[in-house]
């Protein structure tokens, strides 16, 4: 079958025909009509998660997926042939740049009916991003304050409707252009980050979803009350991490040492950090499409690229220019 691939760290995705994927007991083979593209794609084309994501190359890229059910295994209760899913398939078995790619059970979840398969195919990375960050870990409560880093962006624009909708006060960055649309998701204050610094304009606030890392991390970090959570999705990752992915004790001394000085800063504030590596959930993904279903959460698909143009609409994520998600639409 026809598939977008790796053979080292930093080329170029390429086309390649690659075995058709094996379909386990508790597998679901699924036609791919839409793939979400995302950062930690490219990232992982660059090898920048090598030593904690220790894929096998050549590697077909690709973290988010909606089509139709073509086949299941023998143990599957759950999914029929012509049902219509989306996934984050396992990070150990990706590969939705691909005609073709078969999907644990646990990690499927049916699309929302109201989606189109390329918005379905935009949520899944970043929605449970959202989930995982403020209902699992944030435990975002009605009357409490959250700032979201990069509101107009892939996550940032499902955690600002997320965040609504558990009741809290929004606060997000974005640019001036893009102040309208995030108002629109549902943020209450809108902080131009070209023009205004959020440390000057925010306190007290229950937690941070920060995407940017760094003086950004540092700086959210401030604007937190006394008991507060920032929680990083670009890093730097933390023991905790270290501890759940099962990392030799080398690796975790070494991100043990990289995410020191922001804990440091953080326990003398009083506050946390946490590093969030989202992970597949095939039930969070269910609760998802109950919230877009019921008019809670709108998808946002900013450019759709046909399945030829994966190389280029990879490479075109860097320049951004586009509200939400990324995606590539296969025709069958």
């Amino acid at each position: 079958m026809r598939a977008f691939v790796i053979t080292k760290y930093k080329e170029a995705l390429h086309e390649a025909e690659v075995a058709e994927p094996v379909v386990g007991g508790r597998d679901v083979l699924v036609q791919v009509q839409a793939a979400g593209l995302n950062q930690l794609d490219e990232k992982i084309r660059l090898g920048e998660f090598k030593q904690i994501l220790p894929y096998k190359l050549q590697l077909i890229l690709g973290n988010d997926v909606a089509g139709t059910v073509l086949q299941v295994g023998s143990k599957v209760t759950g999914f029929k042939p012509g049902d219509e899913v989306y996934a984050r398939p396992h990070q150990d078995r990706i590969g939705t740049f691909a005609e073709r790619i078969a999907v644990a059970e646990e990690d499927l979840a049916l699309k929302p009916m109201s989606a189109s398969m390329a918005e379905a195919g935009s949520l899944p990375l970043v929605a449970l991003t959202a989930w995982q960050a403020l209902v699992e870990r944030g435990h975002v409560k009605p009357g409490q304050k959250v700032l979201i880093h990069a509101g107009a962006g892939g996550v940032g624009s499902i955690a600002i409707q997320l965040a609504k909708h558990l009741g809290a006060t929004v606060a997000t960055t974005a640019s001036s252009s893009n102040a309208r649309f995030v108002r629109d998701l549902g943020a209450d204050i809108v902080i131009d980050y070209r023009t205004e610094d959020f440390e000057q304009l925010l306190s007290g606030y229950d937690l941070v979803l920060d995407s940017l890392g760094g003086q950004n991390l540092q700086k959210s970090l401030r604007i937190l009350k006394p008991g507060g959570k920032a929680i990083g999705i670009a890093g730097p990752p933390d023991p905790a991490f270290a501890h759940e992915a099962g990392l030799n004790p080398l690796l975790r001394l070494a991100i043990t040492g990289l995410s020191s000085k922001i804990r440091r800063q953080a326990r003398k504030l009083g506050v946390s950090y946490e590093f969030l590596f989202m992970r597949a959930n095939g039930n969070q993904l269910r609760q998802i499409s109950k919230l877009v279903d019921a008019g809670v959460l709108r998808p946002v698909v900013g450019k759709v690229s046909p399945f030829d143009q994966a190389p280029e609409a990879l490479e075109s994520l860097a320049a951004g220019g586009f509200r939400g998600k990324a995606v590539l639409t296969l025709t069958t």
